[in-house]
């Protein structure tokens, strides 16, 4: 590897934008990729680092390169739930259909998570697919009741998908509604915002 792309890596990963452009101007590429396969833009969305992440999107950073394990920077906010780096990604172009390794988009992993202002924002400012299916058979929605803990974080993100237009009774791959999940789980404010759109 060329110093200038292990000095850009290093940069975007300590989140020094002063660093990243100084590396880019010496000639470092803006796609260079780490051991992992992780360009610079991916390793300053991991670390939330916003400066280092908008200096990369002015030189030209792909928002949509995928390191081994198939995260991209656009996909990793949805499991940091930074609307910041959200938005400082936007421009970039992210292609809202590439998918993780579980076959899910950022919307998936914010909701399981309960980022519910992440969720919000990117319902609101994109036009990401609410009902998306991951390798799982499961959307932001069954994924906010499988695997969220009920409280009230998850409570209005399944309110914020509901409004989104999200299938509410949509099942998993063996059948089971979101519904069903939740009043298995004793989740009962969940299942009374699901019955309700009955």
């Amino acid at each position: 590897m060329k110093a200038h792309d292990r000095a850009l890596l290093e940069a975007a990963d300590f989140g020094d934008a002063d660093a990243v452009r100084t590396a880019l101007a010496a000639g470092a590429s803006v796609e260079a990729r780490d051991a992992n396969r992780r360009t610079p833009l991916l390793l300053a969305a991991l670390g939330d680092h916003l400066a280092a992440a908008e200096a990369l999107v002015a030189a030209g950073a792909d928002v949509n390169a995928q390191d081994d394990r198939d995260d991209s920077a656009w996909l990793v906010t949805g499991v940091t739930g930074s609307v910041a780096m959200m938005r400082a990604l936007l421009p970039a172009g992210p292609d809202l259909k590439v998918t993780n390794r579980f076959g899910g988009i950022s919307l998936i992993p914010a909701s399981e998570r309960g980022h519910v202002d992440y969720v919000r924002a990117v319902l609101r400012e994109t036009d990401i697919d609410v009902d998306h299916v991951n390798r799982l058979g499961w959307t932001a929605l069954l994924e906010a009741v499988i695997l969220g803990d009920g409280g009230r974080a998850h409570q209005e993100i399944v309110e914020l998908l509901i409004v989104a237009g999200a299938t509410p009774h949509l099942p998993d791959s063996d059948g089971v509604t979101p519904l069903q999940h939740a009043e298995r789980r004793g989740f009962d404010e969940i299942a009374g915002l699901l019955r309700a759109v009955r």
